[in-house]
């Protein structure tokens, strides 16, 4: 037996009493890959990113392991919520709009004292301002340093649309308007590097592909690491108690920490480890969330259809956003219908072994995407169901 058929054999014993769809989570392989996380951080603190768990039991769970500190999180709202709900420090990830939810901050010392706010423009400290509503709390600020590659003169861009911010003397700049404003403190520098971290780097079937995102990716890590250690000397000139400077990503933690300017690691995906992960040479780990579909109907030789199953990740259309069928193995889509919205039929031998109600197992292509379908995780540990909690969705909260 295989070590995947082995784990369907658990899956299914320890999820016999439940009607799918549901989704679970193997707490063996979450925690081994927390512990390949911490491995490769090197002695630096791991940030937990919230958008990749979506779950507060599982995040509560993480950061309860040594190695891990703090959350990043992906919405003013969100970084509330979990304010008050205990976690003591939060760090929103991209700058925020919700004049609604920075009055809430601005009014409360608790609130202010754990989430610190992301901003890279002037516009963004006076639309804050401009929302206090008479709350007069010190608003902890992190700026966000552009990480893309430029080749050709800048004529080539590689790297996300993110922060306008690239120089040491634009963050600079930026440091000393966020000092002179009364009301707001500078406290941390992230710098997210996805065309490293996010990307992974070997293709399944395109050699020459993975060796061109290989280089590509050996120069990106060689041009950051002397930028942002510009960039972190620049900032700490005027603001010498900076408290963290944050940066990295599943895909790069090893290399991210290797820097002697970073001082904290965000990672999050990495627990989960949905497909999008698998085409990596820096690091392997374990498929621990999965969903499961019942199989509906039986439409032929070597056909099975299950119930939904079309479950899109973000990003630019493609099939690498579907989830991918992974037990049985050697189910594929019908390049016709692929994943659907009501109904997904599968194709290949396995069908036939199948019997109506058998579950299918899927992997999301993105990681705490999938809880937005689901309201519930089922935990297991070997194979049992250990607990059931909630996801952010069973929780009453949508933060987009």
């Amino acid at each position: 037996m295989t070590a995947r058929a082995a784990d369907r054999t658990r899956y299914n014993r320890a999820t016999a009493h439940l009607d799918a769809p549901i989704a679970i989570v193997d707490l063996e392989a979450f925690d081994a890959n927390a512990d390949d996380l911490v491995r490769r951080a090197a002695g630096k603190p791991v940030r937990v990113a919230s958008k990749s768990v979506r779950c507060r039991a599982l995040l509560e769970r993480v950061l309860a392991r040594p190695g891990f500190a703090g959350i990043m999180s992906y919405t003013l709202a969100e970084s509330l919520w979990l304010a008050r709900a205990g976690f003591e420090d939060v760090l929103l990830a991209y700058p925020s709009a919700d004049r609604g939810a920075f009055a809430e901050l601005a009014a409360d010392p608790k609130l202010a004292a754990a989430v610190t706010v992301m901003v890279d423009d002037h516009s963004q400290l006076e639309l804050i301002d401009a929302s206090r509503a008479g709350g007069r709390e010190e608003i902890r600020v992190c700026l966000e340093l552009d990480t893309s590659l430029r080749m050709l003169g800048g004529r080539v861009r590689i790297g996300a649309l993110r922060s306008p911010l690239r120089s040491p003397a634009q963050l600079a700049e930026l440091a000393r308007s966020v000092a002179r404003r009364p009301g707001f403190r500078l406290v941390g520098l992230m710098a997210y590097e996805g065309h490293v971290a996010g990307v992974g780097d070997a293709v399944a079937g395109r050699p020459l592909r993975s060796r061109a995102i290989r280089l590509m990716q050996a120069a990106a890590r060689k041009e950051l690491a002397v930028r942002r250690a510009e960039v972190v000397r620049a900032v700490r000139a005027v603001a010498p108690e900076l408290e963290f400077v944050n940066g990295g990503g599943t895909g790069s933690v090893q290399h991210t920490a290797a820097e002697s300017a970073v001082t904290e690691i965000a990672a999050g995906s990495g627990l989960y480890v949905p497909r999008l992960f698998d085409n990596y040479t820096s690091f392997t780990a374990r498929p621990a969330a999965l969903f499961a579909q019942p199989v509906v109907r039986r439409p032929g030789v070597g056909v099975v259809t299950v119930l939904g199953g079309g479950y899109p990740a973000s990003g630019a259309a493609g099939a690498d956003r579907s989830p991918v069928p992974y037990l049985p193995e050697g189910l594929r889509y019908d390049p016709q219908e692929g994943a659907g919205e009501v109904q997904t039929p599968l194709l290949g031998s396995p069908a036939d072994d199948l019997l109506i109600g058998d579950k299918v197992w899927f992997r999301h292509a993105k990681a705490g995407e999938l809880c937005e379908r689901f309201d519930t995780l089922h935990l297991i540990e070997g194979d049992r169901v250990t607990a059931s909690v909630p996801t952010y969705r069973g929780e009453g909260r949508t933060f987009l």
